[in-house]
């Protein structure tokens, strides 16, 4: 359960992703729904460590232990957002009942033309923020996106909607080449989103109050924002069941500002806040988490990449 989330190899592989994108866009959701089932049973025999994570996280949220049962409905919404992703990148939001809150506090950030910085988090489907784009097309979307970790997720993306495979930010690249592409996106007016909760190998990591005991959570995306200085919008595409999804914009700050002699404090702060608000959500929707290890056994002792201290030098972070 010490084994870094990188680590892990990408659920299926290619040809299982090709299998599922076939039986779906050929057969239909309904027909793709029915092989969710055996998926669920392979993925809960076969993936022990993520088993496991998934029993420790259900033990925590839920405030008792956790039954096969609920381990099992866990790891079918999972392959049920997995699935769904196909549909939406395929044909948007036909189909589904995509339900938006927050939206004129997006449209108040992205009326001032300066940009707007959306941080979500690994629950439920962050494929779903893909709906505004298809109601606000003159609003352009850059995810920040790390093709290295997931290549037949990335391949399948580019596949289904190459226009959307064109506008991903590769995290893979390094902290400077992200942010001289968030930043030329942002000049645009685009909206850069990302997820702020997992940290990668070899990143700086702080801890945070979260579901009753510190947490490690990256301060790259803070120290991305604080670069920017721009809107930021927190962004929860939650998966309520069949083809409906809720979708929610939170304000979170105008700017962020982390003054060198205050960082560490300000970085607190920051990942306090962060963290209460998914907290709020993981209450709400606990089988919508889907980061399946030891969330709270990152290692948080890192060194700093020397991209990001370059990057840092470079703005006067």
């Amino acid at each position: 359960m010490s084994e870094h989330w990188q680590s892990r190899p990408e659920g299926g592989g290619r040809f299982a992703i090709w299998l599922i994108r076939s039986i779906a866009l050929h057969g239909g959701r309904p027909l793709g729904r029915l092989f969710l089932y055996p998926i669920t049973l392979y993925f809960y025999w076969r993936r022990g460590p993520e088993r496991e994570a998934s029993r420790r996280f259900l033990e925590r949220v839920l405030g008792r232990p956790a039954t096969p049962w609920q381990v099992m409905k866990h790891i079918h919404c999972f392959a049920a957002t997995l699935l769904d992703r196909i549909f939406l990148l395929a044909h948007g939001e036909r189909g589904f009942d995509i339900r938006v809150e927050g939206l004129d506090a997006l449209e108040a950030c992205l009326a001032q033309g300066r940009g707007l910085l959306l941080l979500g988090t690994h629950q439920g489907s962050f494929e779903a923020l893909r709906a505004i784009s298809s109601r606000r097309p003159d609003i352009p979307l850059r995810v920040v996106l790390d093709k290295q970790k997931t290549p037949a997720m990335t391949e399948l993306l580019e596949a289904l909607a190459p226009e959307v495979g064109a506008n991903v930010i590769d995290a893979s690249r390094g902290g400077a080449s992200i942010t001289l592409a968030a930043a030329e996106a942002c000049a645009q007016g685009a909206m850069v989103a990302l997820l702020a909760d997992r940290g990668r190998e070899h990143e700086v990591l702080r801890r945070a109050p979260f579901l009753g005991e510190p947490a490690p959570f990256p301060v790259g995306p803070w120290l991305l924002a604080h670069t920017l200085r721009v809107p930021v919008m927190l962004c929860f595409g939650l998966y309520e069941g069949g083809n409906r999804y809720r979708l929610v914009f939170e304000p979170f700050a105008d700017q962020v500002r982390i003054p060198r002699q205050e960082r560490a404090d300000m970085l607190d702060e920051l990942l306090a806040r962060y963290a209460r608000r998914v907290e709020h959500y993981v209450h709400a929707a606990p089988y919508n988490w889907f980061n399946f290890y030891d969330f709270w056994q990152q290692d948080v002792r890192a060194p700093e990449r020397p991209d990001v201290v370059a990057v840092r030098e470079r703005v006067g972070a």
